[in-house]
This record gives C-alpha cells, sequence and structure tokens, in this order.
C-alpha cells in the first residue's frame, strides 16, 4: 500500500466510478482497477462494489476511505508546510458560492488572493445555497459561502459578509418614487419567487414571517432559478421581487430599477463561511479562510 494507491482508491469513491477516477487522475481504467486490486490483496478483503453503472464502497471500503483522505489531508498539510518554510505557497483548492457570492463576493476575493499567491490555482463552481451546502459536505469542495445557515449537523458556518437585500421595482412601476412600501402591501403584487434552494428566497420568506406576516400569502405565480433570470423578470414587467443591492447594482445606477425598504421587515442578513464539520481542511484553504476574513474585517 502506497499513498498513490490511496488517491486512487479515493477518487473512485468520490466519482463513484472506475472510468470517471481514471479520467480525473490521467490513468487508464486497467490501471486503475490493478491498484484497487493490489488494495483489496493487501488488506485481503473486498474494498468496492460495482453495482451496474455505479461503484459503492464496502463497509470496509467506508473505513479505508475515512483514514485515506486523513493520511491524504496529512500529505498536502506536510507539502505546503515545507513550501511555507522556503517562502512558496503552491497547491489547488476547490470553491463555490451561491448566486450572490460566485458573482459578486469570490471573484474579488480570488483575485486579491491570487495577487498575494500566484502560484495558487483556485476553481470556483457555483449552484444554490443547498447544492453548495451538499457538495461541502461531500467534500467536492473544501469551502462554500452561502446565503443561508444550514440545519445540517455536519456543517459548520460562520458569517463572513453582511448583505443588505430590498425590494426591487421597475421603471414605470406605481411605486417609483416611494422610499418605502408597507410589508402588507407586497401581497398586492405579483412576486417573482426563487427555487426552494435559495437562500435568499429562504431569508425573505423568515423575514415576513418573522414580522407576523403569512408569506404563503406572497402572489408567486412564476418561480426564477437565479437572480439574473429573476432581474429580468422584473425588467420584462413579469412581477416584482427582493434582491440583494449587489445583483442590481447596475441596473440601479441606470434606473432600469428602483430599490426600496420595506416597513417592518429587516432585509439584511449575512453570507455564510461553510464547512464540513468533519473534514479536515488542506493547508491552502486554511490560508484563503484567513485571507477572507481579513478582507472581510477591512
Amino acid at each position: 500500500m502506497d499513498l498513490w494507491q490511496l488517491h486512487i482508491f479515493a477518487s473512485v469513491v468520490e466519482k463513484k466510478s472506475f472510468s470517471k477516477a481514471s479520467e480525473t487522475i490521467n490513468l487508464s481504467q486497467p490501471t486503475v482497477s490493478t491498484h484497487i486490486k493490489e488494495l483489496e490483496e493487501h488488506f485481503q478483503c473486498r474494498l468496492l462494489d460495482r453495482l451496474g453503472k455505479v461503484t459503492e464502497p464496502t463497509r470496509a471500503g467506508l473505513i479505508l476511505y475515512d483514514y485515506a483522505k486523513k493520511i491524504l489531508a496529512l500529505r498536502d498539510e506536510a507539502q505546503t508546510a515545507m513550501l511555507d518554510f522556503l517562502g512558496q505557497t503552491k497547491g489547488s483548492l476547490v470553491v463555490g458560492g451561491s448566486t450572490i457570492p460566485a458573482g459578486y463576493i469570490f471573484p474579488k476575493l480570488i483575485g486579491a488572493f491570487k495577487t498575494a499567491y500566484p502560484e495558487v490555482s483556485i476553481t470556483l463552481n457555483a449552484g444554490d445555497t443547498s447544492q453548495i451546502t451538499r457538495a461541502v459536505r461531500n467534500g467536492t469542495l473544501e469551502l462554500g459561502v452561502v446565503g443561508a445557515k444550514s440545519n445540517d449537523p455536519a456543517i459548520v458556518q460562520e458569517p463572513l459578509v453582511q448583505d443588505e437585500m430590498k425590494l426591487i421595482i421597475p421603471a414605470g412601476h406605481e411605486w417609483v418614487g416611494k422610499q418605502a412600501v408597507t410589508c402588507d402591501a407586497l401581497f398586492s403584487q405579483p412576486f417573482i419567487a426563487r427555487e426552494r434552494g435559495s437562500g435568499t428566497w429562504q431569508s425573505i420568506l423568515a423575514s415576513i414571517d418573522d414580522a407576523g406576516f403569512d408569506s404563503a400569502r406572497l402572489s408567486t405565480g412564476v418561480t426564477m432559478g437565479n437572480s439574473v433570470s429573476v432581474i429580468q423578470g422584473i425588467l420584462s414587467g413579469v412581477g416584482i421581487s427582493i434582491l440583494s443591492v449587489m445583483a442590481v447594482s447596475e441596473e440601479l445606477r441606470t434606473k432600469r430599477l428602483y430599490a426600496l425598504s420595506v416597513e417592518g421587515l429587516d432585509l439584511t442578513r449575512y453570507f455564510y463561511l461553510t464547512l464540513a464539520k468533519k473534514r479536515s481542511q488542506s493547508p491552502i484553504c486554511n490560508k484563503f479562510i484567513e485571507f477572507a476574513r481579513e478582507q472581510a474585517a477591512d
């Protein structure tokens, strides 16, 4: 057994496929199969079951996978520690954000981090809050930034960036010129909802309910999958909605859209740094986390 074999084994478990793992680590499928066979011979038990098109670890495989991830993480930590000692920071990092963090927070953060550490490679994935949280929990992403708190006990979060949301209406709307409207007035307007997994939408519904209103009364005849679609829907007269002001800064500047406060409604929220509680973060990830905290504090 060696570290390379553990790396191959972990890749097969994570990709749930010998063929996909072989593509990821740039080896032929027969070579991957040979390494797995050698591992099974070493431990004298089956580690993986091929169930049709999907490969799943056996109970023994699950035990080995848990230790393999710890061993490989310790290897990465040792490599990074030596590079740091030599005045170098190299490595790769895969992060993910829900709509607003991926579009507006991460690009600036990654740009500043790359300036400080040019030899670090960063991949940014985007999805809704539930998708990013699930990917962090599964280890596909080392860290995420999302717009809602998770109830998953396998997830740990901390507030990173404060955000302001407002009611967004199009030019020509009857409320243009107002600074604010009552919460009760929202129920008289066609409202564009976000998909169920959206942290923004979860936050909006919670704010309405906390204010003593029934969010189920909103006239949400249209649901859209991301902020870009919602913005275009508002511009096209489909309805109004509540969005982060970060997402509509250009439209507000050109007065194609207008932002209003909603009386009695707390529309401030946080974007949360999101990690898997039982997964060890790589040294590069820990460096990025500290960098993100420092940038957020400035």
